[in-house]
């Protein structure tokens, strides 16, 4: 399954300059843990310390944001993100304007999560 673009949705969302933002068509497919630790691989998180236990919602918080604004592939989100967990967690991520309009207008459930 791919993931919406920016460019096959006709509206160009940036996670940052000259990225797109990638989002999932659904937020039932991202089936990522919700326990746990998590290691992000290096194309998601640069830095030395890429560990994430879920069990901490500020860890938690710090992988969903990472994830959400440096994927570049469907498959990071589905792997990686829980679609219930992102509903919950939606209003208290610290993401780009780029990376939360593509979400939202996608996904428009999440303007009122």
């Amino acid at each position: 399954m791919q993931a919406l673009s920016p460019t096959t949705a006709g509206v160009a969302f940036l996670a940052r300059p000259g990225r797109p933002a990638v989002v999932a068509r659904t937020l039932a497919e991202l089936a990522g843990p919700t326990r746990g630790v998590v290691e992000l691989p290096v194309r998601l998180m640069w830095c030395g310390e890429r560990t994430f236990d879920l069990g901490d919602p500020d860890d938690l918080l710090w992988m969903y944001e990472n994830v959400l604004r440096e994927s570049t592939r469907a498959d990071d989100l589905r792997q990686l993100i829980d679609g219930r967990t992102l509903r919950r967690v939606w209003h208290r991520l610290n993401l780009p304007h780029g990376v939360r309009q593509a979400w939202e207008s996608r996904h428009r459930g999440l303007r009122t999560a």
